[in-house]
């Protein structure tokens, strides 16, 4: 019988499975080699408006698509709103597992992972975090105590205080570099700042409370002190993604160093001619000295930009070619027509803002919203002489800045009773809910505060030592009131959802509320706001928690106080405008001596990040940029006259900007 006969047939490569997404389709070129690069560390250098959002939210799909575990993703941004439209965005995209990314702000990370790992460190897992204004009241209790308000020479204001503790641990710098480089005016109370600042650490790790900067130096020792949870967490976040990496500062970078131990899956997104917040700490050697930090990096640079005009871009790009160090980059756009930005030179302030006014009224007319303009300037000073030219015009505006939802007095009011239930240590939010009883000052508040901390120490229960002040004194009635709520409110002893607390505390200080304020029906929508907020948690710890790392931008009396809600004008610093966009930039007092400022000609680094500021600003603009500055201007300080256009632009190709004359009509 003849053997049958079986063909094996040539070995064929495995067909590759088809992605769900066409990247290179929907990505350009630079971007598709960023957000198909999965592995190693990788440093993104993303010009303005080169769609950098959008190329991180491909990358995150990206790394789903190929098998990565969601958990095992770590986001960070500088806003967890920014993180959690990134991630919904990645999930429309790709599916719902893009939303079980871990993302967040470095804070709200550092927050979470200090919770879960706090005994490992002393720390009480229930710490209360201070914001700005509670860190400064703690600090105007303890320079009262230590008698610093007596002196005969005056003693730094609580908030210029606060600004040099928190540069201290921001800049990595000593107290004394700090206050001799910046503060040298108080050179003399060294000794007593010293003093204070020891107080202040001792008083936080007494009643369990962590300000802003505790919550990072706290992770960055964690991860650099215990190895087993180091290497825990880096096992976790496998890879590792980092928005704005230009405005970290050298903790953050730090902690993203620590946390890349295990691997080195990092990616860094920024724009070194983008970093302008060395004064909050953002330190700009982070993302030039990146690569000395993972040698083995791939380095990307995204130049398309898809928001300006070519003319608009090629004058910013010949202001940033000037920089002394910087990524090699030069912007372009497929929008290549568009009007070159002018240079208005203007006999004086009053002219500059009757130029300003007039072309917005002209833009107006030709269709451009007002809400679609903005007027950008170096610091808030600068623009008081606009905003008279522009009431007097009827011109509506809104100016970014003033208070911001969660500094309000009737909020803070609010959440302190919840606060003290949550942490029964934490002495600010006591003295807070017990002075606004009628009776009660400072002593008597300090004396319940005490009895109220010692029985935590003797029986464990905060609410004994409130009770004996219920009793035998003429505000008794008001404290039975305080101590019936606080009981009702009490974790131990209540299954109340946040909202509910909420609703209960709102009742407790409706009565108080409109005893102490005229305007107490606009304060009211603030508390009817954050009771829509409560309702979104399950637990008080994260409401609270959330309230002070991510709070709402706005007072709801500010934003309904306007006749113009939706066709506002834009006034804003350039600080307050990065990562915004506008049809029409105004670059109001682009003077030699304001942009850059004065105090910026005695250092190289500083210029250099004023030459940046101006590059932000311009890069804000989509259509039309008019810069404009005042001649014969006299400068107090300096005690010249300034006249000069800032020296960013003043020397530019003529055919960069186009010079304007004002001429005054017959």
């Amino acid at each position: 019988m003849s053997a049958r006969r079986y063909t094996l047939k040539k070995n064929q490569p495995a067909a590759s499975p088809s992605l769900a997404i066409e990247y290179q389709k929907e990505l350009n070129e630079a971007q598709y080699a960023v957000a198909t690069t999965l592995e190693n560390p990788l440093l993104v250098i993303a010009g303005a408006g080169s769609g950098k959002t959008r190329t991180l939210i491909y990358r995150v799909a990206r790394l789903i698509e190929a098998g990565v575990a969601p958990q095992s993703i770590l986001l960070l941004t500088f806003t967890r709103k920014a993180a959690q439209e990134m991630l919904r965005r990645a999930a429309m995209l790709m599916d719902d597992r893009c939303e079980q990314v871990a993302g967040g702000t470095f804070h709200s990370v550092a927050n979470l992972i200090l919770r879960k790992y706090a005994t490992s460190i002393g720390l009480d897992p229930s710490f209360t975090i201070l914001d700005r204004s509670d860190s400064e009241d703690v600090i105007n209790l303890l320079r009262t105590l230590l008698g610093l308000n007596e002196r005969a020479k005056r003693f730094p204001k609580k908030q210029t205080i606060s600004g040099i503790f928190s540069k201290t641990i921001n800049k990595d710098l000593t107290l004394d570099e700090v206050v001799l480089r910046d503060y040298s005016h108080f050179a003399d109370h060294l000794e007593d700042l010293h003093k204070l600042q020891v107080t202040y650490q001792q008083y936080k790790t007494q009643k369990a409370l962590l300000d802003y900067d505790d919550l990072l130096v706290k992770l960055r020792d964690l991860l650099a002190d215990d190895q087993s949870i180091n290497r825990q967490l880096s096992d976790t976040y496998r890879y590792i993604m980092v928005d704005e990496y230009q405005d970290t500062n050298k903790i953050q970078a730090e902690i993203v160093r620590l946390l890349a131990t295990s691997h080195h899956n990092v990616m860094v997104v920024g724009d070194d001619s983008q970093s302008i917040y060395s004064f909050r700490g953002a330190h700009f050697r982070n993302i030039m000295d990146f690569p000395q930090q993972f040698p083995s990096v791939q380095v990307f640079t995204l130049e398309e930009n898809y928001r300006s005009t070519q003319p608009i871009l090629n004058l910013a790009n010949a202001v940033i070619s000037q920089a002394e160090e910087k990524y090699p980059k030069r912007l372009f756009t497929r929008k290549s027509n568009g009007s070159v930005p002018a240079l208005i030179q203007a006999e004086d302030e009053r002219a500059q803002s009757r130029f300003v006014c007039q072309k917005i009224l002209e833009l107006r007319e030709e269709g451009v919203p007002l809400h679609e303009m903005a007027v950008l300037f170096r610091s808030s000073f600068l623009s008081f002489d606009l905003e008279i030219e522009l009431t007097r015009c009827d011109v509506p505006y809104i100016k970014r800045g003033g208070f911001k939802f969660m500094e309000t007095a009737h909020v803070k009011d609010v959440l302190s009773h919840l606060r003290v239930v949550a942490n029964p240590r934490d002495s600010v939010s006591w003295n807070r809910l017990l002075l606004l009883i009628e009776g009660i000052g400072p002593r008597t508040s300090q004396s319940i505060i005490a009895a109220v901390m010692n029985s935590i120490t003797n029986s464990g229960h905060f609410l004994e030592g409130l009770k004996s002040y219920c009793k035998g004194s003429h505000y008794s009635t008001a404290l039975q009131e305080l101590y019936t709520l606080l009981e009702k409110l009490n974790e131990e002893n209540t299954t109340l959802m946040p909202a509910e607390k909420m609703g209960w505390v709102c009742h407790y200080y409706l009565p108080l509320l409109k005893q102490r304020y005229d305007d107490y029906p606009k304060r009211i929508k603030d508390l009817e706001h954050l009771q829509t907020l409560a309702e979104r948690y399950k637990e008080t710890e994260t409401l609270l928690s959330d309230l002070v790392l991510e709070p709402p931008n706005e007072s709801v009396s500010d934003i309904v106080a306007s006749d113009h809600e939706d066709e506002r004008l834009i006034l804003s610093t350039i600080h307050s405008a990065k990562g915004l966009e506008w049809h029409t930039v105004f670059i109001l007092w682009a003077l030699d001596g304001r942009l850059p400022s004065l105090h910026s000609f005695m250092s190289d680094e500083e210029l250099e990040e004023e030459r940046r500021l101006m590059y932000v600003a311009m890069t804000r603009a989509k259509e039309n940029l008019f810069v404009t500055y005042p001649v014969k201007i006299f400068d107090r300080a300096s005690g010249s006259v300034l006249s000069k256009p800032s020296r960013f632009i003043e020397d530019l190709d003529q055919n960069l900007l186009e010079t304007w004359t004002l001429i005054e009509e017959s």
